[in-house]
């Protein structure tokens, strides 16, 4: 707003100057939403991930947000901490599965989402940065804490810490575990194929007085060819449909 004088004030105080004044527009700001996090999001929905938003903010600002990201399509999905009060826990435990937006909520709101999400049987990640996350994040599975903007509490009790406070590198470290798993189950097969085929080829060998292969031969075996070709196993590449998978169950042997 502005206005006009014909001759200089003699108050310059805000009561006298901020009166009667002509409008001129408004200004709106916005903490936009980093670009990578669309992408992230839909990756986190092809890889079985569920994505829940949990925020201070008012819950139209947190829906607004939410639907730009495609974590919501409908403001049913979304409820206040207040609302969460009045919510028994049997009635949560049913009702959870609905809600993916979470707003104007407390620390203790946070930890009763992560342990419900946990009653489900469900594998739970919780980022933050504040004291107030510290709780939820050392509740959850896997606790995230930020390393730019997070507190030392936070920090100290998170499982991960995000060097780049970015939420699109969650996602790159779920694709690399991914990765890892598999290469550590290629390795494993590997290994145990070549040393069973030796194994049984000596064994029935050695029963019927036949020396099939020396221990120089074996000695071989063991160092070049199935040292390095295990090592290559260990170093390659994800499968292109690694993040299109469904987590698997974790009580399932390697």
């Amino acid at each position: 707003a502005m206005k006009e004088y014909n001759e200089e004030p003699k108050d310059y105080s805000s009561e006298a100057l901020e009166e009667d004044m002509i409008f001129v527009g408004l200004v709106g700001m916005i903490d936009p939403v980093r670009e990578e996090v669309k992408d992230a999001i839909k990756e986190c929905n092809s890889a079985g991930i569920r994505p829940i938003m949990i925020t201070g903010d008012h819950i139209d600002t947190a829906v607004a947000i939410a639907k730009e990201l495609g974590i919501i399509k409908d403001k049913n999905e979304a409820i206040t901490g207040a609302m969460l009060n009045e919510i028994s826990d049997e009635d949560f435990d049913e009702s959870i599965e609905k809600y993916s937006v979470y707003a104007r909520v407390q620390p203790e709101h946070k930890v009763r989402i992560v342990n419900t999400w946990k009653k489900k049987g469900k594998i739970s990640a919780m980022t933050g940065d504040g004291v107030n996350d510290a709780p939820a994040i050392k509740n959850a599975d896997i606790g995230v804490g930020m390393g730019i903007t997070g507190t030392d509490v936070t920090k100290n009790v998170a499982d991960m810490v995000l060097a780049d406070d970015n939420f699109a590198t969650i996602v790159c470290a779920v694709k690399e575990g991914r990765r890892i798993y598999d290469n550590i189950r290629k390795s494993i097969q590997f290994l145990l194929s070549s040393n069973l085929s030796e194994v049984v080829a000596i064994f029935f060998a050695t029963i019927v007085g036949f020396v099939i292969l020396k221990p120089v031969h074996l000695l071989w075996i063991n160092l070049i060819t199935d040292c390095f070709p295990a090592l290559a196993l260990g170093t390659e590449k994800e499968e292109d449909d690694i993040m299109r998978r469904k987590p698997r169950d974790a009580s399932e042997g390697i």
